[in-house]
């Protein structure tokens, strides 16, 4: 089973110690280092693949949000700070969670789950098998539509309309059905529409827009469809 790799940053012994208390719990966790700074911390990446830092903010020489901003790989991130101002921020920097010390097991399990989820997205997004293309029928014909041509599939009752770059097919099929034909780079994001991931040019937490064209974000595929969406980043 995989060990996902973890690093911890804060300047404070009490703090360091706690988290790797709690992370020593965790048998699928396995520490890289502990550094009481972000540049000694700068420095462990350089030699390191991390999966998960656990970062404090408030720090002499460099805060931990300006380090975040400075990492050109970065990985999963967990803040770890015992002020609270800097919720907005963290959210802006797209953090798996925000924790306030001192850091109780319950609440440092919660986070640890949502980097899990994050993690499950991955791995369904890299393990389905990799295609080219299906067929489609019309008027009897079947028709190769090569899947870098989608830009989004959008159910209307009975049928299913193909966007295409420059064209649009529709055909009888049941968009439930189809997305079972497509490849890894297909996310059904509301019960009446599949987008080719690829093709997504901006989003926010209530849709997304491919080119001029505008998809809603349905509330029952929101949590998966953000994760993916985040992990492309």
């Amino acid at each position: 089973m995989k060990k996902y790799k973890c690093l911890i940053v804060d300047d404070e012994e009490l703090a360091r110690e706690l988290i790797e208390t709690h992370l020593n719990q965790l048998p699928d966790f396995e520490i890289v280092a502990i550094c009481a700074s972000a540049i000694e911390a700068s420095s462990v990446l350089k030699k390191e693949l991390v999966d998960l830092l656990f970062l404090d903010i408030e720090m002499p020489v460099l805060k931990g949000t300006d380090f975040l901003k400075n990492l050109v790989h970065k990985p999963k991130v967990i803040f770890t700070t015992a002020h609270r101002e800097y919720a907005i921020e963290s959210y802006e920097l797209n953090v798996v969670d925000y924790l306030l010390k001192p850091i109780v097991f319950n609440r440092f399990f919660k986070a640890i789950e949502k980097f899990l989820d994050t993690q499950a997205v991955i791995g369904v997004h890299q393990n389905k098998v990799e295609l080219s293309h299906v067929f489609v029928q019309i008027n009897k014909k079947n028709i190769k539509v090569l899947f870098d041509d989608i830009l989004y599939i959008e159910s209307i009752k009975d049928y299913i309309k193909i966007h295409l770059n420059n064209s649009n097919l529709i055909i009888k099929h049941s968009i439930s059905t189809f997305e079972d034909k497509l490849d890894n780079r297909f996310v059904r994001v509301h019960r009446s529409y599949i987008v080719n991931m690829d093709k997504v040019t901006a989003y926010t937490k209530q849709d997304l827009e491919i080119d001029k064209f505008e998809i809603p974000i349905g509330a029952l595929y929101k949590k998966k469809t953000l994760l993916m969406l985040d992990c492309l980043k």
